[in-house]
């Protein structure tokens, strides 16, 4: 075994101002840093993204006594880590929309659209919604907003609103995101049934299925705006919740957003056959008209043109998810770095894990299993199907590179934020606070997922530093671990809109980098009053036996 790996090891310390409210405080200023510089003074994301880097550093090395060469060695690893996979994500999506647009496949897609719905509350519906469901159970990561949010924009959607209303759009699917991932990573770390997991998580996220769509649309079109559109809501939200509850109840959290993102996409296409708003709402779309009607196999011509790169896309995803080919391919391809001097140097302790366990530190280059691999090789074939030629594939390729160049800075740094305040125990620090809370802890519980994901930019990321946590207080109150453990996952999806690594994700996607802190001001109040409304529910679940025992058969 390697040298470093018996070096005394760091034991992180969750009350280094020997009072809990003034270590929470410490633990929680890089985060305030960076969504004040953000949001409120309007910093660009790359700065205000390196200024949270830089208050974290300074409060692990100075407070919590994080050693400098680990806090270096920390951020080097989250620095790697938003390189490849997250910024690996978002690049070929980009370079996907642009091939598009060279091809003139997108203006063909704009037209498709409006054949199918002129009103843009029902596109909206139908794109943000049902596709992005779709886009976050088979990729994750970012993908369904930085999908949504291109096709929205060439619907005639301003980019910023168009950003945001993806952001709030996907916040449901997150849970069971990426076949699953969330809730599988919640099984490896607490130990519990992944089956029950899936049925408890769906029993809570099952209300706001409802509710967002009402409130998506609210957002966009105000509420007598929502109204008129009001069964079309019903019947995406109704068709999206119950298929959840059937699929995570019967088969588990693998397969629960591409079947109900697909379901609901079918039924909402039924609706639209026979039924359409006495106003149509569609005032950004006057520059763009239906396809031109001509003859039945121009027009059906016309349609598989605009879709034939999303389908490429679609497929694709799919085919990298597969979990046998995925693991193959992991098997044959992947390469595992041990970080020197980081690998097992940590020591999580006690109340946040049960026992003392080391922090492992492996940066997996899954070069061709990755999702964003995947997403590449779709966007090469989809340019060779729309006849593009190789060179000009090639400039776009780079032209896209180029413009990114800024937006691969904050990824780099936020992760290197998120992995520092990780590894000096930080995170943990905020989530003992919250679990002093008493009978009040399955609220605020609850919000410990928020604050995890709105931090470190995943749910996944979220259940496993959190997960732990939740079920050793859970047990500790008397109150069922699976519910609580669920509600992890549960807030997380509410803080996804206001991770500052889906925000950098969504402005570079729209073409309006540097826009970040006025995005983050049109969703944080959502956010908060979503994941407010989630404590409420879990409250609910855990205060009332009969509705407890309901939740848990």
């Amino acid at each position: 075994m390697c040298a470093f790996l018996d070096a005394p090891r760091w034991a992180q310390n969750y009350d280094p101002a020997h009072h809990w409210l003034l270590s929470a405080a410490w633990a929680a200023l890089p985060l305030c840093v960076l969504l004040v510089t953000m949001g409120v003074f309007r910093v660009k994301g790359h700065l205000a993204a390196l200024a949270g880097l830089a208050t974290a550093l300074v409060v692990a090395i100075a407070i919590f006594h994080l050693p400098l060469h680990l806090s270096l060695l920390a951020a080097i690893y989250g620095t790697a880590y938003g390189l490849f996979p997250i910024a690996w994500i978002v690049f070929p999506v980009l370079f996907l929309y642009q091939l598009t647009h060279r091809s003139g496949s997108f203006t063909l897609l704009q037209q498709s659209m409006v054949g199918v719905t002129q009103d843009s509350r029902l596109q909206l519906l139908l794109i943000a919604f049902a596709f992005g469901a779709f886009f976050e159970g088979s990729a994750g990561f970012g993908t369904p907003v930085a999908i949504c949010g291109t096709i929205l924009i060439g619907l005639g959607f301003p980019p910023l609103q168009a950003a945001g209303l993806s952001l709030l759009a996907n916040t449901a699917p997150v849970a069971f995101g990426g076949l699953g991932i969330p809730l599988v990573a919640l099984h490896g770390i607490t130990g519990l049934d992944t089956l029950l997991l899936s049925r408890v998580a769906a029993r809570i996220i099952a209300p706001f299925c409802l509710l967002v769509p009402f409130w998506l649309i609210c957002a966009y079109a105000g509420f007598a705006g929502m109204l008129e559109v009001w069964p079309a809501i019903l019947v995406a939200g109704a068709t999206y919740g119950l298929t959840m509850l059937l699929v995570a109840t019967l088969h588990g959290p693998w397969l629960v957003d591409i079947l109900s993102s697909g379901f609901t996409i079918f039924a909402l296409l039924l609706l639209f056959r026979v039924w359409r708003p006495k106003r149509v709402l569609s005032p950004a779309l006057e520059a763009v008209s239906p396809i031109s009607r001509g003859s039945e196999e121009r027009q059906r011509g016309a349609i598989w043109n605009a879709i034939q790169p999303w389908a490429i896309l679609t497929l694709c995803l799919i085919f990298w998810g597969l979990p046998k080919w995925s693991q193959w391919l992991d098997s044959t391809t992947s390469v595992h770095f041990m970080i020197p001097g980081l690998h097992q140097a940590v020591l999580r302790m006690p109340p946040a894990v049960p026992t003392a366990a080391a922090e492992p530190a492996i940066f997996n280059f899954n070069w061709l299993s990755a999702t964003g691999t995947g997403i590449f090789i779709a966007a090469i074939i989809a340019g060779f199907a729309m006849r593009l030629r190789p060179r000009v594939m090639a400039q776009t390729c780079v032209e896209t590179f180029v413009s990114m160049r800024f937006t691969f800075i904050t990824i780099a740094a936020l992760m290197a934020l998120g992995f520092v305040t990780r590894y000096a125990g930080m995170d943990a620090t905020l989530g003992l606070a919250f679990a002093r809370t008493g009978k009040l802890y399955p609220f605020f519980g609850t919000l410990i997922g928020w604050v995890g994901t709105a931090s470190t930019g995943s749910d996944t990321s979220s259940n496993v530093l959190f997960g732990s946590l939740q079920k050793l207080t859970a047990q500790q109150l008397g109150i069922s671990a699976f519910i609580m453990a669920a509600a992890n996952t549960a807030g997380g999806v509410m803080g996804k809109m206001i991770a500052p690594q889906s925000i950098v994700v969504a402005t570079t996607a729209t073409d309006h980098y540097g826009k970040e802190g006025t995005l983050l001001r049109f969703v944080i109040l959502h956010s908060f009053a979503l994941a407010c409304l989630a404590g409420l529910v879990v409250l609910l679940y855990t205060s009332v036996p009969v509705i407890t025992n309901l939740v848990l058969r």
